[in-house]
């Protein structure tokens, strides 16, 4: 067992970091070795893009769960790069609805086989390890639970209790 096993839940976040951090990677490499300009930070925006014509950046925003001056940040990023192009809302002039120009939806048609082709990869990853079919519904069980859970608050009072013990 190495440390970072042997250490649990004191390391989650790190393993959990390094996890992605190789997954995505692996991903942009497969991109690059299609001669694909795609960066996976981009998958969020362009895959609810490509199954809504147009969504606001709040939308993006609350349906990726990142805050939304990080949405922001890289819709700009998008847009600097010519994949989409933002328009303010008829209904609401604070709003910023985003599309996918036609530059992007080129890049969409470029990348929809690679990502059938990176799911059928996973699959065959996974194989018959039920340990490995079991990580997405336990990364969302410990996403939903988490939501509602107090760590930090759970923290301290196990600290304040341990404190009290030892006066």
């Amino acid at each position: 067992m190495n440390l970072y096993q042997s250490l649990g839940y004191l390391v989650l976040g790190s393993r959990l970091r390094r996890l992605s951090e190789a997954f995505l990677s692996e991903i942009n490499r497969i991109y690059q070795n299609e001669g694909i300009d795609f960066d996976a930070s981009w998958f969020p925006v362009f895959y609810l893009l490509s199954q809504n014509n147009s969504l606001s950046i709040k939308e993006l925003s609350e349906r990726t769960e990142v805050s939304h001056p990080a949405a922001s940040q890289l819709i700009t990023n998008l847009r600097n790069k010519n994949l989409v192009e933002t328009t303010v809302s008829a209904d609401d002039g604070r709003r910023q609805i985003v599309q996918l120009t036609e530059k992007g939806k080129a890049l969409l048609q470029e990348i929809l086989p690679i990502w059938d082709a990176i799911t059928a990869g996973m699959t065959g990853l996974e194989g018959d390890n039920q340990r490995i079919k079991d990580l997405l519904p336990a990364i969302a069980a410990m996403e939903d639970t988490f939501r509602g859970y107090d760590l930090s608050g759970k923290v301290a009072e196990k600290l304040k209790a341990d404190t009290g013990a030892k006066l």
